[in-house]
């Protein structure tokens, strides 16, 4: 029995039983005993959600022992890994391989299978989320059974799983349609954010995978541009002084204090984001695409992030500032803005529908309840998506309305899973 915690802090369980199979027969025995039994049962990947998906109530499943690439073939870009694989093992072990995932989100700390359970995503115009590049996976159900599932085989239950918020099973395997490896021209600059709201289908279009961050408070966004690179041109990563003092002291380090000192002093807050948007200095450097994707983030921080369809995005950016200007919140914290493309996938935010996601945070130490609260009122005039694992307080009636496949889901699960071995209070809030 032992005690589990979020990285955020939000959600925690304690008095449960884990459970570390070490491979997929002990896997299925697990899950199959723990139903048998009328036992509720979470796989938990590395924490990374701030909602309570992968909370256990009674058995808490840990896939350390499922955690390699047990297949790669380089000719398709076809690669099978364990569930358990944390995202910056797999993307140094694709890399051996001289192969690369299309896209990637921003940070590499949580496992593949809880990735992709939760709907992360990048950003790219022309790109979907991490479980748009997952072509088959292996469903452990209640009864313990492994079910193989792809386009062809189990397509239903295919179309459900690949963001599933673990309520169908447990994943113990995916097979990834990988790319060959490829380096990233990364181009980051400051632009006024009126500039950036004008040319903003521009810049998605006109760039492989384009965002920017928004300082409350400020005229200033930060532009992110990442582009592959022509043949014949090298790796010119950024320096270790310089990347060191950007990415470590900057963007974490000095971030905590400026953060510390917003709860000291929350008057000082537009002063501060005055000071750091207009510190940001462009740089542009190029590095294997895994290394451009993600970054070190440390400090800990409460977000909600919603998907809008991507024609409402400017608008929504418009009405939260106004918002902000008027409500005397200080947001110390910049609003991320990315992009994706359609897809397929039932509970995907990107379901059917070009999509840009606005992501909005606070410092851990400072209240976010009615920020929160005000960019959910905001968001539901255009029948936004919220991320899986992030905060919200949506309920199933309310996700009823904005999945059209929100029914077709339901049924898979009433099918695989009758008694609820994989519920939790996260779980009946969005499906009831």
């Amino acid at each position: 029995m032992s005690t589990w915690r979020n990285w955020a802090g939000t959600e925690s369980a304690t008095g449960v039983e884990i459970l570390r199979p070490g491979s997929v027969d002990e896997l299925a025995s697990a899950v199959k005993a723990a139903a048998e039994q009328g036992k509720k049962l979470k796989a938990v990947g590395a924490g990374h959600s701030f909602t309570g998906c992968s909370v256990p109530e009674q058995v808490m499943v840990r896939l350390d022992g499922l955690a390699s690439i047990t297949h790669a073939d380089q000719s398709s870009g076809r690669v099978t890994v364990g569930a358990g694989t944390g995202l910056r093992k797999l993307n140094a072990g694709l890399a051996a391989f001289d192969l690369a995932m299309a896209n990637l989100g921003d940070i590499d700390k949580q496992t593949i299978s809880g990735a992709i359970s939760t709907g992360t995503h990048g950003t790219g115009a022309r790109l979907g989320g991490l479980a748009t590049q997952i072509v088959a996976l292996d469903l452990v159900t209640a009864d313990g059974s492994v079910l193989h599932c792809s386009a062809e085989e189990n397509p239903d239950v295919f179309a459900a799983a690949r963001v599933s918020i673990g309520a169908l099973g447990v994943i113990s395997s995916l097979t990834l349609q990988c790319v060959p490896a490829f380096l990233l021209r990364a181009q980051e600059m400051p632009m006024p954010l009126g500039d950036v709201l004008h040319g903003f289908d521009e810049l998605a279009d006109g760039n492989d995978h384009f965002e920017f961050y928004w300082f409350p408070h400020t005229d200033l966004a930060l532009t992110k541009r990442n582009n592959r690179v022509e043949a014949g041109v090298g790796a010119s990563p950024v320096g270790r002084v310089r990347g060191w003092v950007d990415d470590e002291l900057l963007s974490n380090k000095v971030f905590e204090l400026t953060n510390r000192l917003s709860v000291r002093q929350p008057s000082l807050v537009p002063r501060i984001n005055r000071i750091a948007s207009r510190a940001l200095s462009a740089r542009e450097y190029v590095d294997a695409s895994y290394k451009v994707f993600c970054s070190e983030r440390n400090v800990v921080f409460r977000e909600s992030e919603y998907a809008v369809p991507r024609e409402n995005v400017v608008e929504v950016i418009r009405r939260l500032r106004d918002w902000i200007d008027s409500s005397g919140e200080r947001i110390p914290f910049p609003i991320e803005v990315r992009v994706a493309a359609a897809d397929d996938i039932w509970l995907s935010t990107a379901n059917g529908r070009d999509t840009a996601y606005i992501a909005i945070h606070q410092y851990h130490r400072l209240s976010h309840d009615r920020y929160f609260q005000a960019f959910e009122r905001i968001v539901a005039d255009y029948k936004a998506r919220p991320h899986w694992g992030k905060l919200h307080t949506l309920t199933a009636a309310d996700l009823a309305a904005r999945y059209p496949h929100f029914k077709d889901f339901l049924a898979v699960r009433d099918r695989l899973d009758p008694t609820r071995t994989f519920e939790n209070p996260y779980t009946r809030q969005v499906f009831g």
